[in-house]
């Protein structure tokens, strides 16, 4: 068994257990947030075992297809959909709404790529439902309305069918599946038609996004903050200052998150800085570690490095969650009632006026 090999086990192995974590933490607590991370996590340990048996034992055509599904197509999108049930009460709609319409702009625009021939009408398809979906989301956060993850969860478990049954029809030359010449890596290029390929930035980019930026915006809330630029998402504004305070928001929130950083960490070291900051911005790293060194495995064909990075994501999601407020609350062992550690004194997080509708 190669390094790649023992570390997608390794990957896969660290993932189920942290699947099993958040299932059990929904069990007691039934926030949809942990169900759908989960969720979201079991794909990723499923993808990276696939990943772990195919190199072990070589590949077959279902082993192939059930790394593409879970692998390549739901763990980002349903690992972005968590964020959003978590955010459900604040304005992370208007962030969600615009990484799905980039998405959607996404894969619309690669569709003469070499890569996704053969797309036929489904780029533009994927262009439609994610406006559409945009559009509804934004409204939804506009009113106040904090079922505007149900919209996002109405895209994601749609374009999961979608691509369940485009999946079960669609026909893999012999052998039934492609590997990379040089590094023996799984690829999608030579072998999935374009219309199901295109689902990969749609899905992906959305995901990842949500995960990335609902994990810094979450650390934004908690943290002691400096407000070097100021904005308002208050709907009962006129129309021309929302929009235009509507368009300085992410650029505001940034420039105020850097210019926090050294409160922050003053208030880390005196004990006084909330668990979900370094718990969300270990959650952020870990998102995007795997994607940077996926993109790296592309250009250099370095497969050590690209296993090494899906398992340091692991790493970090699970440390992030570890050390949540959510946890400390009550940590047992999963489906007992033994406790290893109980409740603990939390620091007040700063007043949540720029995320609570």
């Amino acid at each position: 068994m190669s390094t790649p090999d023992i570390l997608s086990g390794l990957t896969a192995v660290l993932a189920f257990v942290f699947a099993i974590a958040l299932f059990d933490q929904w069990r007691q607590r039934r926030r949809a947030f942990q169900l759908i991370w989960a969720a979201g996590i079991l794909f990723y340990g499923i993808g990276a075992g696939c990943a772990a048996i195919g190199g072990a034992t070589g590949w077959t055509e279902p082993l192939y297809r059930s790394w593409y599904l879970n692998g390549a197509l739901w763990t980002a999108s349903w690992l972005g959909l968590g964020t959003a049930f978590l955010l459900g009460r604040t304005r992370f709609g208007y962030a969600y709404a615009a990484v799905v319409l980039l998405a959607g702009l996404a894969s619309f625009f690669s569709r003469n790529r070499p890569d996704y021939v053969n797309s036929g009408v489904w780029p533009l398809v994927y262009l439609f439902a994610a406006v559409v979906l945009a559009l509804a989301i934004a409204f939804e956060t506009y009113f106040q309305d904090a079922r505007w993850p149900y919209v996002a969860a109405i895209g994601v478990i749609g374009a999961t069918l979608l691509s369940i049954a485009m999946m079960i029809v669609t026909p893999l030359g012999s052998p039934g599946y492609a590997l990379d010449p040089t590094t023996g890596s799984p690829v999608a290029s030579a072998i999935i038609p374009g219309y199901l390929r295109l689902l990969t930035p749609f899905l992906n980019i959305a995901g990842g996004l949500s995960l990335i930026l609902g994990a810094l915006f979450s650390a934004y809330v908690f943290m002691p903050k400096r407000r070097v630029l100021d904005y308002s998402l208050d709907p009962a504004q006129p129309g021309d200052h929302f929009l235009f305070n509507l368009a300085i928001a992410l650029p505001a929130m940034a420039v105020n998150f850097v210019a926090s950083l050294p409160m922050a960490l003053r208030a880390l070291l005196a004990g006084r800085l909330h668990s979900r900051v370094p718990s969300t911005l270990l959650i952020a790293v870990g998102a995007f570690i795997p994607a940077a060194t996926d993109e790296l495995l592309v250009r250099v064909g370095f497969k050590d490095l690209f296993e090494a990075g899906k398992l340091l994501g692991v790493i970090l999601m699970f440390a992030g969650f570890l050390i949540s407020s959510e946890t400390f609350r009550e940590v047992r062992i999963p489906f007992t009632s033994i406790r290893l550690w109980a409740a603990r004194a939390e620091p007040a997080g700063e007043p949540a006026a720029d995320a609570e509708a």
